[in-house]
């Protein structure tokens, strides 16, 4: 099943509920960050105001829903999809892209602790003493919990719970704003100067008033699940509200302004005989943003894990809809990492310093890349040049006044960020090394072999149909460790040999296998051409090939033994896994031989090979060989 990306009343609906949660959920805590314990002043209030108004039109509005929705992968967005758009350009992209995606996973540790902390800590007006910290620990628990169950039947109500969320906003908004309209003159971005060029530590604020925007990030990320129309349509009302809300906020703190901010401004403005249906809605929509959050990073580890980024790791289908997908290990990473921050912060303004961090750096490398994919597409330079120049002192600015954040917080999610790129750099770059050393030989030296050795029955028939798997390209090459597993380490007779070959393409859905007889009927090579949003499901691929070539009657699968022969029966098929193994340790460099134990270790950390591809285990033999089968190091030995 496919999302809806056609521009329809029930599309709007849906991009509200998977798109805005994030940046939709701002208001819980921006106005009470920016403020913070000072006393709200004029030039505060209006000044941070005016930064918020400008930070969505520059940032959100003009960077992501204008410009970068254009930069979609066949519909899909998101940093790792625009990394496959230009890959094949430079081979050093990959470091900004790994560097954007590990900093996009940590704030999806942050964005749901302090969305969650805030919601609930609205109790607090209604019940003193509430115990914010047990009930934000059980939603996020059970949240993640009934992650793999699938969220089909929840995700129906996204959209109506974020209708009425940002409803909510625009009318509390409203009625807040009509008792002080005069904060209106904050849409001039004169006052936005006066507060960070004036106000006493005023450019530090932008920390605080960066976090407005956090999820613009997400909101390029779910590109694919709605459509960029969907996505541009619907910010209309979502900023309308958005704004509405934080001037109806300022409005009452100018209004209340006779000391230090002690509420927190979102739920003053309700009335008191709405506080705990605002809470209720608050926190149905902190839910809802979170899972969107959650969705996101299953989906940019599965990309990771595509574009050799990241070790493979188990994936699950909890729903019909294309591309969505569960990952254990990774749903217990972030409940963990959920977990860690909110009884460690215990408030969502302690939150507040480790939040925006991680997210303004994903920001940097998104435009970075960005501009490479303007080059390429051949956009006038002049334009180029000025989308460098107004996002890297917008973007810098942020970046420099959230790391004033970083002793108070903003080191945890550096510190997640960092252990999130060494494992991502660390996979990559060993994935490279190995490469490296893997040696290919032309597959048609062997063929007279091959065939030799399916005829001779002195040695033992190992298996009707073998399969292997090959990292050869090219379609006339083969692994020298294939031939070596074939026919020195156990001769291995068999009537057919197949060599299976996947190759993840720049686009997020492909589903396409060419066939080629290398050997009518004997020796058979198939390429599978998949998207990298796919899940390589071999096994389940391999057999519908198999159908498709019998109905074709370009191979003939049935088994040769007579006595099951008659009755149609397909013969046995054997999936050899190669597994390398590092050897000769004085070989490789001493970087080299570091990653490689690196790369050894996550691999153990991760699942097998034949769990990756969906292979029968009862049908798979692995084989450990030698990284480098024939070392060429010169070794004089002497016989006494």
């Amino acid at each position: 099943m496919k999302e809806p990306k056609q521009l329809t009343w029930g599309s709007l609906l849906i991009a509200l509920g998977i798109i805005f949660g994030d940046i939709g959920t701002s208001p819980l805590y921006v106005v009470k960050a920016f403020i913070g314990e000072a006393t709200p002043s004029e030039a505060l209030v209006l000044g941070g105001l005016s930064c918020i108004f400008w930070t969505l039109t520059l940032q959100t509005t003009i960077k992501y829903v204008t410009i970068t929705l254009q930069a979609d992968n066949h519909g899909e967005g998101g940093i790792f999809a625009l990394y496959a758009l230009i890959r094949r350009r430079k081979k050093w992209l990959f470091v900004p892209a790994i560097i954007g995606g590990s900093t996009l996973l940590a704030d999806s540790i942050i964005t749901p602790s302090i969305s969650v902390t805030s919601a609930v800590e609205g109790l607090e007006f209604l019940v003193p003493d509430f115990p914010v910290i047990p009930v934000c620990l059980m939603i996020l628990t059970l949240l993640f919990f009934f992650q793999k169950a699938g969220t089909a039947m929840v995700g129906k109500t996204f959209g109506p719970v974020m209708l009425l969320w940002f409803t909510m906003l625009a009318v509390l908004g409203l009625t807040a704003l009509s008792q002080n309209t005069d904060v209106l003159r904050a849409l001039n971005p004169y006052y936005a100067y006066q507060l960070l060029a004036h106000y006493p530590g005023g450019f530090l604020l932008l920390g605080a008033i960066f976090l407005c925007t956090t999820g613009a990030e997400a909101l390029y990320s779910d590109l694919g699940h709605c459509g960029k129309q969907n996505i541009q349509v619907s910010w209309i009302f979502v900023k309308t509200a958005l704004l509405l809300n934080y001037f109806g906020q300022g409005a009452w703190v100018l209004n209340h302004a006779e000391g230090p901010l002690t509420q927190n401004p979102f739920y003053a403005v309700m009335p008191s005989w709405f506080l705990w249906l605002g809470i209720t809605i608050s926190t149905l929509a902190v839910v809802v943003a979170s899972q969107a959050l959650i969705s996101g990073a299953y989906t940019l580890i599965n990309e990771a894990v595509q574009l050799n980024f990241w070790p493979k790791v188990a994936v699950r289908y909890p729903t019909n809809f294309r591309g969505q997908v569960y990952l254990p290990s990774i749903n217990r990473f972030l409940w963990m990492g959920c977990v860690g921050v909110v009884v460690y912060f215990q408030e969502s303004t302690n939150m507040e310093a480790a939040y925006g961090l991680s997210i303004i750096i994903t920001m940097i490398m998104t435009t970075f890349l960005l501009c490479f994919y303007l080059y390429y597409k051949q956009f006038p330079v002049w334009i180029i040049v000025v989308f460098v120049i107004v996002y890297g002192m917008v973007e810098g600015a942020f970046l420099w006044a959230n790391l004033s954040k970083f002793i108070h917080g903003g080191w945890i999610t550096a510190l997640m960020a960092s252990v999130l790129v060494m494992v991502m750099c660390g996979w990559y770059l060993a994935r490279k090394i190995r490469r490296k050393y893997l040696e290919f030989t032309k597959i048609d030296d062997y063929i007279p072999l091959l065939l030799q050795l399916s005829q001779d029955h002195d040695i033992p028939k190992y298996a009707t149909h073998l399969v292997y798997l090959t990292r050869a390209d090219r379609k006339t090459d083969v692994e020298s460790r294939v031939m070596y597993s074939i026919l020195e380490r156990q001769p291995k007779r068999a009537d057919v040999y197949w060599f299976i070959h996947v190759d993840f393409q720049d686009r997020p859905y492909a589903a396409e296998y060419e066939v080629h007889q290398l050997v009518a009927q004997k020796i058979i090579r198939i390429d599978f051409r998949l998207g990298f949003r796919e899940t390589p499901h071999i096994d389940l691929m391999f057999r519908k090939v198999l159908e498709q070539l019998r109905d074709s009657k370009e191979v003939n699968i049935t088994t040769p033994y007579t006595s099951l022969s008659n009755n149609r029966i397909v013969g046995d098929f054997r999936f050899v896994v190669l597994e390398s193994i590092m050897n000769y340790d004085v070989l490789f460099g001493f970087m080299e031989r570091q990653i490689l134990q690196f790369y050894y270790f996550l691999k153990y950390l991760g699942i097998t090979e034949e769990k990756a591809y969906g292979l029968d285990p009862n049908l798979v033999t692995k084989e450990k060989i030698p990284l480098i089968l024939r070392p060429n190091t010169p070794m004089y030995l002497t016989r006494v």
